[in-house]
């Protein structure tokens, strides 16, 4: 059932994009003018940086090509989940996706490279990580095989703890179960806390916080507040322990199949997109602790020394990444 199931989200997904596409080339008589529609799937809600970057790479397609290119947006997992996403966008199904890079590790392993925690002090030090040309092009080969292009990575700023218990050193994680997303890093890492890490569908963590299931959680500012997870939590630890990183990509096959000015027109728009998404992050980060801390909700930021020793207790976390990505990749990203 499960792959019929799957198998209907992708013909309802090629189906939509041919629809676009039909519909707007039937009015088209000159064949140097055609205009075409393709889908951009995402499993996120339409109030996130997710949207706003899909948003903004497809106005910025649209502008570059003058109206002849065009592409629609399908947020909240409308053409399938995160994973269906990627096996349709493989495929060449979904020309495009928008989504968070901790699915990704499924398919391709060594992306658990955005795995590594508390790797860097500021978003600004991590966005420069990901620049780097080096890495860029390491990453980039890495998406490659698994039949991507990668068009831009944005991020939606750090991951942060929150709890009914003020963490202020590292013997305060002891014991808290802390709810986390199924992914063996990130579990590894809690566990080298001494927290109780469990995983749990987002759906279930608010009502897991207010029937004291689960004492805490972790994720993007963003998140907490749209899901309202601060009204069950005194406060917000700022553990900055991995930057949430959202990945911009593409079927590798249909690019190479497009004319090199579109294939520009692609990469430009790309890029102008992540610069925008990673301001809108910043801005969206710094509003959503205002709504938090007007809520009553305390902020607590931890001392250097505490985000040290978090890191110092996670190493055999990357000693596990590095099995998994690779130490020229890790290297690079970390600066080393």
């Amino acid at each position: 059932m499960r792959k019929y199931d799957r198998i209907l989200k992708r013909v309802c997904a090629a189906a939509i994009a041919l629809g676009l596409t039909g519909m707007l080339l039937a009015g088209c008589g000159n064949k140097k003018e055609q205009t075409y529609a393709w889908a951009l799937g995402t499993s996120s809600p339409e109030d996130t940086v997710t949207q706003l970057y899909g948003e903004k790479f497809i106005e910025e397609v649209d502008r570059l090509s003058d109206g002849r290119m065009k592409i629609s947006i399908y947020p909240n997992s409308v053409i399938g989940s995160d994973r269906e996403l990627l096996e349709s966008c493989a495929d060449g199904d979904i020309p495009f996706v928008v989504q968070n890079t901790a699915p990704q590790v499924s398919f391709m392993p060594e992306i658990s490279v955005f795995d590594l925690p508390c790797a860097f002090a500021t978003m600004e030090e991590a966005r420069a990580a990901v620049d780097n040309p080096a890495f860029y092009e390491l990453l980039q080969e890495i998406y490659h095989s698994g039949g991507y292009y990668l068009l831009g990575m944005a991020d939606q700023g750090f991951r942060v703890m929150t709890s009914n218990i003020k963490v202020q050193k590292v013997s305060d994680f002891k014991g808290q179960k802390i709810r986390t997303m199924e992914n063996s890093n990130h579990l590894l890492f809690w566990k080298d806390l001494s927290a109780n890490p469990t995983p749990m569908t987002f759906s279930e963590v608010y009502i897991g916080l207010q029937q004291n299931t689960i004492d805490a959680q972790e994720n993007p500012y963003e998140v907490i507040v749209s899901g309202k997870l601060y009204e069950q939590q005194d406060y917000v630890i700022q553990t900055n322990h991995l930057p949430h990183m959202i990945s911009l990509i593409m079927n590798d096959e249909f690019l190479k199949g497009m004319s090199e000015d579109d294939q520009d027109i692609i990469k430009q728009a790309a890029k102008t997109a992540t610069e925008y998404a990673r301001e809108q992050s910043d801005e969206r980060t710094t509003d959503r602790i205002r709504i938090m801390e007007e809520s009553g909700t305390e902020i607590v930021a931890l001392s250097d020394k505490v985000h040290q020793e978090m890191r110092d207790l996670s190493q055999n976390v990357y000693d596990n990444i590095r099995k998994q990505a690779g130490d020229e990749l890790v290297d690079e990203y970390l600066g080393e």
